[in-house]
């Protein structure tokens, strides 16, 4: 499907009428180029191609800022030089346009480097834990979800206050988890200091690390899009490679001790790692998950 747009004029800038725009006349307001080919993958994403041939991805934020934070959160992984990242070539709080990456088949060589550039990535570091990537606003998403990046200081603390419990009071609210159920994930967050392992710092963060948001390029190389970036536990990325499943993830994990070992213990933890994204689903998605975030929650005070 083809079409052609000129450059959207100056009343469908950010705040005003951008969110009404179609995709193709998004990306030549934000890239400055005619667009001739407009293929929509989603209600939220398309393929569009540039005057010149270049395609782009373009996606349409769920909420005001959600573009916003994506955008902040790709180039503050990018600024690490480890694990690619497609290039951002436009946004404002509505739209995002982001470089196209063509994939090919997961390879065992592939994993074992990515595993190797996720943990430098992780060891890039953060300011704190919670902190948000440089421009990136507070009020951000995990997904279709909001999730405030607030700086904390200790990660027990923080991860209880700032991740699990938000999304346990939701779940409770949405009636996808039960009243009488919340005690059991109330307890793993007052035993969390003990529950932790080792003190770690903070880390760069991808944090939606599930597999649809692990892309593997036909350059051989691993991208990773869709980013809900932050300062946090590197075993929290690590958790949601487990929790979704991950081609050749023994290879990612085997690149990623050779490159930053973990601490002891680990694999014991991984479940409370994955409370986060289990509640977050939970809401977004129902019932099944809250039962599998009260699963994890019940393995991680019995560990």
């Amino acid at each position: 499907m083809s079409a052609t747009y000129e450059n959207g004029p100056a009343e469908n800038g950010p705040g005003e009428n951008g969110a009404a725009e179609d995709p193709g006349a998004a990306a030549a307001r934000l890239t400055g180029r005619p667009v001739t080919g407009l293929r929509p993958l989603s209600g939220t994403l398309a393929e569009v191609v540039l005057d010149g041939g270049q395609v782009v991805m373009v996606k349409r934020g769920s909420d005001p800022g959600a573009a916003l934070a994506e955008a902040a959160g790709l180039r503050w992984l990018a600024e690490a030089g480890t694990v690619r990242v497609p290039a951002v070539h436009g946004h404002d709080p509505h739209w995002l346009v982001t470089e196209h990456i063509p994939t090919g088949p997961p390879t065992a060589r592939a994993a074992t480097r990515f595993g190797h550039d996720l943990a430098a990535l992780h060891t890039a570091g953060a300011p704190t834990f919670g902190a948000p990537p440089p421009g990136g606003p507070e009020e951000a998403y995990i997904g279709l979800a909001p999730m405030r990046n607030v700086p904390g200081p200790a990660w027990p603390l923080w991860y209880a206050e700032h991740r699990v419990l938000p999304y346990l009071r939701r779940a409770i609210d949405g009636g996808t988890m039960r009243s009488s159920e919340a005690a059991t994930i109330e307890r793993v967050c007052e035993r969390l200091p003990e529950l932790a392992g080792p003190a770690e710092p903070p880390a760069r963060l991808h944090g939606d690390l599930w597999n649809g948001n692990v892309l593997w390029g036909a350059d051989g190389q691993t991208w990773l899009i869709d980013p809900a970036a932050h300062g946090g536990h590197r075993e929290t990325d690590l958790a949601m490679l487990h929790l979704f499943g991950c081609p050749h993830l023994d290879h990612v994990l085997d690149g990623y001790q050779q490159a930053a070992p973990l601490a002891d213990g680990w694999t014991h933890r991984i479940g409370l790692h994955q409370l986060f994204p289990l509640l977050v689903h939970a809401v977004l998605f129902g019932r099944g998950y809250a039962e599998q975030a009260l699963t994890a929650a019940r393995a991680a005070l019995a560990a």
